[in-house]
């Protein structure tokens, strides 16, 4: 294991111009077990919006759904870091109506969306950004959902003080299995607290929402609350893939092409979960039961990040030729400048460590 491991190199010309350290960790579902690695599995890594779905996870427990009558889409859209598209602003409306809550209550701001499409339209327009086109909008409703569902004022919720935020690390802390000193915390871009743990623990989320989506599926298997919020969240994600991201954005086409097989989510800057359900592949790469896979880089370059997730699920031949395809694109992206010439090329380094 190493601090400074180089998974991808790019080129200009012959000349290297940038390097790019990774940290990866591949486990199942049978409390988080290592089955491959890269750089550090176990650096201290801040989720940021890759802790998205088991923000969620909290929202559900406690009892917003059935209160606010929230629905899959609702839920896609508190896992995402979307677009700012219309069908995101007009899904964070209809969910603010149902909480009975205004724009104002929200306690996010307003940014240049994450769409270069969106960002255009905007500048257009004289669009200038406000709560409801946060690309983390639905969490801060779902949120202010969970504080009235459990008898609290939205006032504040979004301080690490206030009870919603603390049944937040409390049901993190419990999916993680990890102490409290092995737990830390920060405020992110949204305003909201986000969680840092070792690598690993954020693969076996990713792990166990698959995992939670097969035994859903499963026969005469009968699944306890958590796991079927898990599930819930898994499904949410895979069937509104457009709400989790956007229009060509790699979260979208990665649940796309995998067909409910995958859920990937982003993290600012450059960290990535992935949960993959059971299947012959995983059991040939030592797996019992679903994998998760978490990805950081250190630099915080998103299309590195997106070049390396995809030659990760290349190795482990978690795709078909025509899946891998689809995201070649992302894998790799043509370096070109301002008059279409080729000018570089980039090269993968990464060699995953086997541990079973």
């Amino acid at each position: 294991m190493t601090q400074n491991a180089i998974a991808l190199t790019t080129y200009r010309g012959n000349v290297v111009e940038n390097t790019h350290n990774a940290h990866i960790a591949v486990v199942d579902a049978e409390n988080g077990r290592l089955l491959y690695s890269f750089g550090n599995p176990y650096r201290q890594t801040l989720a940021r919006s890759a802790a998205k779905p088991i923000q969620a996870l909290s929202i559900i427990e406690t009892g917003a759904f059935e209160k606010f009558n929230f629905n899959s889409a609702d839920l896609a859209l508190m896992c995402a870091s979307h677009s700012s598209e219309d069908i995101h602003i007009d899904q964070t409306l209809s969910m603010l109506s149902k909480v009975d809550c205004l724009e104002s209550d929200m306690q996010c701001g307003g940014h240049i969306p994450l769409s270069e499409k969106v960002y255009k339209k905007w500048i257009r327009n004289d669009i200038l950004p406000t709560a409801i086109c946060n690309n983390c909008s639905g969490k801060h409703v779902g949120m202010m959902g969970g504080a009235l569902a459990l008898g609290l004022p939205v006032e504040n919720y979004h301080l690490p003080t206030h009870p919603m935020q603390i049944h937040v690390k409390h049901v993190i802390k419990e999916l993680v299995d990890l102490p409290d000193d092995n737990l830390e915390w920060a405020i992110d871009g949204c305003n909201l607290p986000t969680p840092a743990f070792p690598l690993d623990r954020l693969a076996y989320i990713y792990a166990q929402l698959a995992e939670s989506a097969d035994l859903s599926k499963a026969y005469g298997i009968k699944l306890d609350a958590r796991k079927k919020a898990l599930a819930q969240i898994y499904f949410a994600m895979v069937n509104y893939p457009e709400l989790v991201a956007g229009e060509g954005r790699y979260c979208t086409v990665l649940m796309k092409t995998f067909e409910h097989k995958i859920i990937g989510k982003l993290g600012a800057d450059a960290c990535y979960g992935i949960g993959i359900r059971a299947s012959e592949q995983t059991r040939k790469l030592g797996a019992k039961g679903a994998i998760g896979i978490s990805l950081k880089i250190e630099d915080g370059n998103l299309d590195a990040l997106y070049m390396i997730v995809s030659e990760v699920l290349e190795r482990l031949e978690l795709g078909s030729i025509d899946q891998t395809n689809k995201l070649k694109s992302f894998h790799y992206p043509d370096m070109l400048n301002t008059k279409e010439v080729k000018i570089g090329r980039n090269e993968f380094s990464l060699n995953l460590n086997k541990h079973q």
